[in-house]
């Protein structure tokens, strides 16, 4: 199972110089990717998990990352689509792809905050429907040339859309969700699937299981899908129950738990630590105390 790190994209120790500290850090330690997520906005009447008060752009700290990296690749976990045009959405994921010399691998939602598609004018109804469109109108941006498409949701007329990714056809897909039409779909439309934050070791098997069907009934390879955990670690002085909470030890054994599970791919994400993630968290701290994540969770450690 191969190791990834989460950049700091969320709370006080969100900074230009913790990002670059942590991306070549977590480079030079042998973790093979790199991830943000995205978070719109805060809602103030019905607030949500503090690690989400204060997010930034994914896209814009992929970029920034790309440019002081080399090797490890950068991980979207996850835009969500109905927030953009697809056309939009292909130029910029290109851009990217472009500037990390074919690092990305881009991660695309469906959304779920009520707030968030007030905000953007999307609608929520038929988030399936339009998310599907969504991704055959994305990859005959990248295919055609030139590109038409008509879709139910989406139009592009006849046109020519340059310069093209460096991963042909185009970066690999990973789509999130944890219900089997959202897991059903990956198996049809993308390269690999990212769990939610807190997606429990003992739950991977039947979401690969659905996966790995699903493919072979769309005729697929199986084999070829990524199951990549984002993993919401939690270091503290002693055993907690949930689980990637606790000390050291018991983090690595529930780590372990998700490679055994069927996972292709974990990454240690310490945005969704209350006491890291947060804009009120000491960020002198918390970058210690990722160094200390860093090391006790690299490969081979």
């Amino acid at each position: 199972m191969q190791m990834g790190f989460g950049l700091p994209i969320s709370g006080s120790w969100a900074t230009p110089p913790s990002i670059v500290e942590i991306a070549q850090r977590a480079e030079k330690l042998g973790y093979t990717s790199l991830w943000t997520f995205q978070r719109l906005l805060f809602p103030a009447t019905d607030p949500i998990p503090m690690p989400y008060r204060s997010v930034h752009d994914p896209l814009v700290l992929t970029a920034y990352a790309a440019a002081v990296t080399e090797t490890a690749r950068l991980g979207v976990a996850i835009v969500n689509v109905p927030y953009y045009s697809p056309i939009l959405l292909a130029k910029m994921l290109t851009s990217l792809d472009v500037v990390s010399g074919g690092r990305l691998d881009a991660g695309l939602g469906l959304g779920w905050n009520p707030d968030e598609f007030a905000a953007v004018g999307a609608s929520m109804e038929r988030r399936g429907a339009r998310g599907e469109e969504f991704i055959r109108c994305l990859r005959a941006i990248w295919a055609d040339e030139p590109v038409e498409f008509h879709g139910e949701f989406y139009d592009v007329p006849p046109s020519y859309v340059d310069p093209k990714p460096v991963q042909r056809p185009h970066p690999p897909l990973l789509l999130g969700g944890s219900a089997e039409p959202a897991l059903r779909r990956v198996a049809r439309l993308a390269d690999g699937w990212i769990s939610a934050s807190r997606f429990a070791a003992a739950d991977v098997p039947k979401a690969v299981r659905t996966i790995r069907t699903a493919a072979e009934e769309a005729g697929r390879d199986p084999a070829e899908l990524r199951i990549v955990i984002r993993g919401a670690v939690k270091v503290r002085a002693n055993d907690e129950d949930p689980p990637l909470t606790g000390t050291i030890d018991k983090i690595r054994r529930d780590i372990a738990a998700y490679a055994d599970a069927g996972a292709t791919e974990f990454f240690v994400d310490l945005n969704f630590d209350d006491q890291i993630g947060n804009p009120d968290a000491d960020a002198d701290d918390s970058m210690r105390r990722a160094h200390d994540a860093l090391e006790a969770f690299a490969p081979g450690a």
